[in-house]
């Protein structure tokens, strides 16, 4: 596959990369969203949707300590959102609010996908964060205003219990990863880890009415040209809180990516979550 101009040259890839985040900077202060700040100490009651995911993976041949930074740079993301409050026509960002990271801030090199292959770099496994939260936020009334995916799945699922092509792609500032509360209700973030595995919460300060069933449909892998792609629909349900009476089937993403291992076409697709 021919490369990019700018992966060819790293020096304009770079100058690319600055010239994005000016334009973010200036997006941030022109988009006209009331951008919330991690700044309250109240705690909402209702639970929303609550989920894991483990810290620690075995991703193709990556060496373990890219994992184990990989959980120091977590904890500093957990640390600045943990306990945000998303207010009635307040928008969250996750760049926003967890600012560039760099070794000076503590972070450290983990595992992060880049021009089309695995690779290590400062606050690498940040995005392991996002990924939750999007998770959250599916099972949920709020509405994802950005959201980015990568572009190749790099390594064979392991023991996956969520539908592929759910997750997030960050990189500060303008790969980012928002969503804005359009409904008359307060959610929060809560956040914390154990010693096997990242946690998140989403609450709201009054019980919500609707609830929700993420799921995928016509998974397959596909092989053109010699090269193997991974196929999905990311299906919602949404169903009446209390009782459960059905309400519609929403579609949230199609996914098309390049797969870079040698796919095994037995897997099942994941079931309702």
């Amino acid at each position: 596959m021919t490369k990019l101009l700018s992966h060819r040259h790293p020096a304009l890839y770079w100058l690319g990369v600055r010239w994005n985040r000016v334009k973010r900077r200036v997006g941030w202060m022109m988009d006209g969203e009331r951008y919330v700040s991690n700044d309250g100490n109240e705690q909402l009651k209702f639970l929303v949707k609550r989920h894991s995911t483990r810290l620690i993976k075995q991703l193709g041949d990556s060496g373990m300590r890219l994992q184990l930074n990989k959980v120091e740079n977590l904890k500093l993301v957990l640390a600045c959102l943990d306990g945000v409050i998303i207010r009635p026509g307040e928008s969250f960002s996750f760049c926003r609010l967890v600012g560039k990271p760099t070794a000076k801030r503590g972070f450290k090199e983990g595992m992060e996908l880049s021009m089309g292959k695995a690779q290590s770099g400062i606050g690498g496994g940040i995005c392991q964060m996002a990924n939750l939260l999007n998770w959250l936020v599916m099972h949920s009334p709020l509405t994802v205003i950005e959201r980015s995916s990568h572009s190749f799945d790099p390594f064979p699922d392991q023991n996956r219990s969520i539908p592929f092509g759910t997750g997030c792609a960050v990189f500060y500032n303008y790969v980012d990863f928002r969503f804005r509360n359009d409904t008359r209700r307060a959610f929060q973030l809560k956040l914390w880890m154990d010693e096997t595995q990242l946690w998140g919460e989403l609450l709201s300060d009054v019980e919500i009415e609707e609830t929700y069933k993420v799921f995928e449909e016509d998974h397959a892998f596909v092989e053109k040209d010699g090269q193997w792609w991974r196929r999905n629909r990311i299906m919602r349900r949404v169903m009446v809180r209390r009782g459960g009476r059905f309400l519609r089937n929403e579609e949230v993403k199609r996914n098309f990516v390049r797969v870079m291992y040698e796919p095994d076409e037995r897997r099942d697709p994941i079931s309702e979550v």
